[in-house]
């Protein structure tokens, strides 16, 4: 019967010891196990089992008969030789893979052809190791072994590979002293492909398929190779490079053997116990070192000088004899790689065929959806140097360029460069260190550095500034740094006041003094929440007005920087009680009694939030509800009630609308988080507070207009902002809110309008 008893497994014997020199008793009691009707099993993987028998079977696909069960019926693979033996039985010898899983193991019999002219035998008491049937096979074919595992190998190599199969056939191939060589040096690139040198002999130049094992899954890859003369190798064999193909992940330190057919068959190259690994800064430099002395097919040596020239961790841009130069101004990288990249490149002469972004496995190339604008200082710079002037001088100076492209953000921490391919196929590089902000922040830095009336703006805008920012639209969640109390701060008498004192709004002292004021909001709790930077600042002041007030104070510091909604966001987050009253630090109350009339309205529409009118200080509507309308064309537009005189509405009862405006009102105070927060892919506030109110709505939490409160305000304005930057900032605004949401509304629309 036979059982899962197995012998450990011998992976790596010396090559120049043979498996089989000195048998150990578990070898020599298989080895009397070896006899006519009798079959011995060794496990190759989870799913084959390897047959060896003595006996007549013929070779190649044969329906074999498992067990007692006469419809178990397979099909296995046989490698035969025939023997020199005296007995007519033992004539003949076979290896036999069989399909088999871990449900197999009990099985007792085993028949070879059909049933009326199949051949029983009986399975031995137990599985050989792999060390053991390749010793049998070695045994019993003697001359012939070599051919009968080489057959194995072939059928073992068509199967789906894995680790355990791998080391079965280096076993077995090591039994028939098939490993050839040795490889000596591992270098690892930037390229994708792994640079393999050593020495052998069945290697010949050109591509071969080759199969790693290691100590992940097994990767099967091409690999282009180059012979060389080496005095110091073996007789009969040469020195070899490879460049591997793998696009699959297989550190060099993972690799432990190559299995590859050569000119003789199927062979296994060790790696040496004392094998060099080159990281990818030392990689082109080994191959330089041997190229000159390879011998191999034109793409291979073609790939072998490509990779001599590959990123070296070093600026060559500077060095070439072309005049071609390149330089970054900035990089911005938000998450996932996502990246807003400006720069230069003098090229007059065109001699630069591609330029890609590199970072380790990752590509992208820019050159094909960049945008070029002129840069006069750039060909300035370059007039006083001889060697650099083009030689067909142009009116055009479009050496600027702005890309936005998207690199792999598994591994930030990688060298990124850039590559520039020329027209003769060299290479060129430039390494960067991309800057880590917020996609807000960095789409603002770099349309804060584009001069308003340069014509190239429109096409960076729609190109690469709107993209970017929609790549980075996910959660943008602050992050709390410190809190602090002044005075006594308790929630529980009355909805906590959550003031967001943004980059652009300025000093809150005469809000705290409305608020003390009021009888209301005298007593009710506050939280001032702002950046980290302005907390620094201002923190001990506060603190000193909200005891001159006699407030009770919560003030929350933020990391990093962020506009009122992120400061409204981390304030909701500071508190644990069902409701918060949002305010805006650039609004001001229109008089007493405001926070009763709100709490008094929240508490007959539970869970809803709840808006007052917001007006110019002129006394006319800056805003008194959103709407959803059919607009042109069939299509929703969104808007806002604005430019009223402030006494068309104030007589108004509470209406429903379609948002609310989150710069002041009252709601559940989880309803941030339940509606996922608010967007990071806004510069202002306008449509960054219009994304989340009509995402609440899409939540369950109705919206309404409290118009007998008004608040006074201006429109949002970053400070320092000219009109021109204020009004860039709200048509990429405008651009990404319409992205977003007018496929939601017109497919909303059309389903209202479906008959029912």
């Amino acid at each position: 019967m036979l059982v899962t008893e197995q012998s450990p497994t011998v992976t790596n014997p010396p090559a120049t010891s043979p498996l089989v020199a000195k048998p150990t008793p578990a070898k020599q009691a298989i080895s009397r196990a070896m006899r006519s009707g009798r079959v011995i099993g060794c496990r190759v993987d989870e799913t084959t089992l390897l047959v060896i028998g003595l006996g007549h079977v013929p070779a190649g696909d044969v329906t074999v008969g498992v067990g007692e069960d006469q419809a178990d019926t397979r099909n296995a693979f046989v490698s035969e030789w025939r023997s020199a033996a005296s007995s007519p039985r033992a004539k003949h010898g076979f290896a036999a893979l069989l399909p088999a899983g871990d449900t197999d193991l009990a099985m007792t019999t085993i028949r070879f052809g059909e049933k009326e002219t199949s051949t029983p035998y009986i399975f031995a008491s137990r599985l050989a190791s792999t060390e053991e049937a390749a010793a049998l096979v070695l045994e019993a074919a003697g001359s012939q072994s070599a051919a009968v595992i080489n057959r194995l190998v072939d059928a073992l190599m068509t199967g789906n590979l894995s680790r355990r199969r791998l080391l079965t056939i280096t076993a077995l191939l090591q039994a028939t002293h098939a490993t050839d060589g040795f490889v000596e040096l591992i270098g690892e690139s930037h390229d994708d492909v792994t640079f393999l040198q050593g020495w052998s002999r069945g290697m010949a130049p050109g591509p071969c398929r080759m199969s790693l094992i290691g100590r992940a899954t097994p990767v099967v890859a091409e690999c282009g190779i180059a012979t060389f003369a080496r005095p110091d190798a073996p007789d009969g064999a040469t020195g070899f490079v490879g460049l591997l193909e793998t696009h699959e992940a297989a550190r060099a330190a993972d690799i432990e053997g190559l299995i590859f057919r050569g000119r003789a068959g199927w062979r296994h190259v060790a790696i040496h116990p004392r094998k060099r690994i080159a990281d990818p800064q030392e990689t082109p430099e080994h191959i330089r070192s041997v190229l000159m002395r390879t011998h191999g097919t034109p793409d291979v040596l073609l790939s072998l000088r490509a990779a001599a020239n590959s990123f070296e961790g070093k600026e060559t841009v500077s060095g070439l004899p072309y005049p071609v130069r390149m330089g970054i101004d900035s990089i911005f990288e938000a998450d996932a790689g996502n990246l807003l990249i400006s720069g230069w490149l003098y090229d007059p002469d065109g001699h630069v065929a591609t330029v890609r972004l590199r970072r380790r496995g990752a590509a992208t190339r820019l050159d094909e959806h960049w945008t070029r604008f002129d840069r006069p200082d750039v060909t300035d710079s370059f007039n006083d140097q001889a060697h650099l002037v083009p030689g067909l001088r142009g009116d055009q100076c479009p050496h600027g360029f702005i890309a936005h492209t998207q690199l792999s953000g598994d591994d930030p921490g990688a060298p990124t460069y850039f590559e520039l391919t020329l027209q003769d196929s060299r290479r060129a590089f430039l390494p960067i260190k991309p800057t880590r902000l917020s996609a807000r922040s960095a789409a603002l830095r770099q349309i804060g550095s584009i001069d308003p009336a340069n014509s190239a703006l429109p096409g960076i805008v729609d190109t690469h500034v709107v993209p970017f920012l929609k790549q980075s639209s996910g959660r943008s969640a602050p992050v709390i740094e410190t809190i602090i109390d002044a005075g006594f701060f308790d929630e529980e008498n009355g909805p906590p006041i959550i003031i967001g004192v943004g980059e652009s709004e300025e000093d809150i002292s005469p809000l705290l003094a409305l608020l003390a004021l009021d009888p209301e909001t005298r007593g009710a709790p506050i939280v001032i929440a702002m950046p980290a930077e302005r907390f620094r600042r201002q923190a001990a002041r506060l603190k000193e007005l909200a005891r001159f007030y006699r407030l009770s104070v919560r003030m929350v510091s933020t990391k990093g920087t962020g506009d009122v909604y992120d400061m409204l966001e981390a304030g909701t987050q500071a508190l644990s009680c069902e409701t918060v009253v949002s305010l805006s630090a650039s609004l001001i109350p229109h008089g007493t009694g405001w926070y009763g009339k709100l709490v008094a309205a929240a508490s007959t529409m539970k869970g809803s939030i709840v808006s007052p009118v917001l007006a110019y200080e002129d006394h006319s509507v800056r805003w008194a509800g959103t709407w959803i309308d059919d607009g042109n064309d069939d299509q929703p537009v969104v808007g806002r009630y604005a430019g009223y005189p402030l006494k068309a509405v104030t007589d108004m009862k509470v209406t429903g609308i379609a948002a609310a405006s989150l710069e002041c009102c009252i709601m559940p105070r989880d309803a941030l988080s339940r509606a996922g927060g608010f967007s990071g892919g806004y510069l202002g506030t306008q449509e960054k507070g219009l994304d989340l109110g009509l995402r609440l709505s899409r939540s369950g939490f109705d919206s309404y207009l409290l118009p007998s409160v008004q608040m006074w305000g201006c429109d949002d304005a970053r400070a320092g902002d000219s009109p021109a930057m204020a009004a860039l900032v709200e048509e990429i605004d405008r651009k990404i809110f319409k992205s977003q949401w007018l496929p939601i509304l017109t497919v909303e629309k059309h389903l209202e309008k479906r008959p029912a």
